[in-house]
């Protein structure tokens, strides 16, 4: 079971849904306390794999359930001692320089509960790829952001939480990693998919009222490039997993359909073709297309960069940028300007109504072969990140605990009457087939490194491709996918 996911490393890549968050470019790095001192891309298991899992799964059930929701943060495993290692993909938050606030200092808060565990973080510049080939030789530590790895193989590797429904008592985005009833990932994280955008390049162009449509955020692009001097929307191409963002604005931004993604996406012909009336994947890669078409992006997208492209938003050199809201913090402690920097839903409606795709970001998994002590403080840590440090909070992000479930930040403030669709998970059976058509057409839709949309940017720039036959292509290599593996089309 491990070698197939070794084998399917050369189709993994950045995980955006739940909404990645990526950290700096910053080689990986490790940080400690002095008191303790970014779904989806490997291919479907196959029967006798799926029996494997749920073997491990039932034998380390028992070690997990009801750790989480029985743990009393300060009172439970409080005299336990051990050193555990936390795998992220947020290098940003182990550099000095971070604006916001370091896993250190969040290290320093739970050592005042936990004085005797020490909690060394490592940082991966490419996760995504890193994080897989590090889980499947073991060389992981305790904790980890989990990366995209079929759900039929998460008893293989991590300890369960508990049971989906006492799970769901206690953290919201609970299906984001469920396999077989128990639930084996915590997010860090919850993300909205909007715009990032430079409230006062806008005022500048004279935009009062922000698009709602397509149509609407192409002409205020335009008006934009016309009016100043700003980037009306920069890709950040160069990053390639800031590209595969715009996966995540195909479900329930633009359709407002929690069942899309995991459900009818799997089940649909030609997903890509444009539907007529302003909605779905094909308006929302159609907004990209026509941006770099109409040079109403950065002059050479090859050469742009993520690092520099925070302090460019914060200071108004950059209009807009298509990301996650967990950006919203990194633009804003970028530079002088936190107030310019703003967020805003998605140009499209759907029957008069704006809708707002809002999953997990990267989710907590714990090794289910640490020891006993680890184990135990490492449930502690995931807790206390979940319950007690504000993280999601800070970082921009909608809440996971659902005592929490009420304290919104204010990067939200513009999707007052937008609606918040979370993505339905797909049906008993079907778990991995989203994985296995991402495969076998390799288009990998939510879990790439960006490279099918650094090639719509590729054609528009030179003209030597229609839109339309783009999509077509799209369309063919899906249709393929699903006769191949006996996919049943609604009609």
């Amino acid at each position: 079971m491990k070698g197939k996911q070794v084998m399917a490393l050369g189709l993994v890549a950045a995980m955006t849904v739940a909404m990645t968050g990526c950290g700096s470019t910053t080689a990986a790095t490790t940080a400690s306390t002095a008191a303790g001192s970014e779904a989806a891309a490997s291919s479907a298991a196959s029967t006798a794999a799926s029996t494997e899992a749920s073997t491990a799964a039932s034998t380390t059930a028992a070690a997990g359930d009801s750790m989480y929701a029985n743990l009393e943060l300060g009172t439970t495993y409080a005299d336990v001692k051990a050193d555990i290692k936390v795998l992220t993909n947020r290098t940003d938050m182990l550099a000095d320089d971070y604006g916001g606030t370091k896993y250190s200092d969040y290290i320093a808060e739970f050592n005042k509960l936990y004085p005797n565990v020490t909690v060394d973080v490592e940082g991966l510049t490419d996760y995504a790829n890193e994080s897989l080939t590090r889980l499947t030789s073991g060389d992981w530590g305790d904790v980890m952001m989990i990366p995209a790895v079929d759900k039929a193989d998460l008893g293989e590797y991590f300890l369960p939480y508990g049971d989906l429904t006492t799970m769901d008592g206690q953290i919201n985005y609970v299906n984001t990693w469920v396999y077989d009833d128990q639930v084996y990932g915590v997010p860090s994280t919850a993300t909205a998919s909007g715009i990032v955008y430079n409230k006062a390049v806008f005022e500048k162009a004279g935009i009062t009222e922000l698009p709602k449509t397509a149509d609407d955020f192409i002409k205020d692009l335009q008006t934009i490039k016309d009016k100043t001097d700003a980037i009306p929307l920069y890709t950040n191409y160069a990053a390639g997993w800031t590209m595969g963002a715009w996966d995540d604005y195909i479900s329930g931004s633009a359709t407002g359909d929690e069942n899309y993604k995991n459900n009818v996406l799997l089940h649909t012909s030609n997903p890509f073709s444009d539907p007529g009336d302003g909605t779905h994947a094909y308006n929302v890669y159609k907004i990209l297309y026509d941006a770099v078409a109409n040079k109403c992006t950065e002059d050479d997208p090859t050469t742009s960069d993520w690092e520099s492209s925070k302090a460019k938003m914060n200071n108004g050199e950059i209009a807009t940028m298509v990301l996650g809201s967990w950006a919203v913090s990194q633009m804003k402690a970028a530079g002088d300007h936190p107030d310019d920097v703003g967020y805003m839903p998605f140009p499209i409606t759907v029957d008069g109504k704006q809708y707002a795709s809002s999953g997990a970001d990267y989710s907590f998994g714990i090794n289910k072969d640490a020891s006993e002590e680890n184990q135990q403080a490492a449930m502690a840590f995931v807790k206390f990140m979940t319950e007690k440090s504000g993280f999601s909070y800070n970082e921009g992000g909608l809440p996971i605990a659902k005592d929490l479930s009420d304290q919104l930040p204010d990067t939200y403030t513009l999707f007052k009457d937008v609606t918040m669709v979370v993505d339905a998970p797909a049906k008993e059976g079907e778990e991995d087939l989203m994985n296995t058509l991402n495969s076998d057409s390799e288009l990998m839709i939510s879990a790439s490194d960006g490279k099918r949309t650094q090639g719509i940017v590729d054609h528009a720039m030179s003209g030597d491709e229609k839109f339309d036959d783009i999509m077509n292509e799209w369309n063919e290599a899906w249709t393929t996918a699903q006769t191949d593996n006996d996919v049943e089309i609604n009609k």
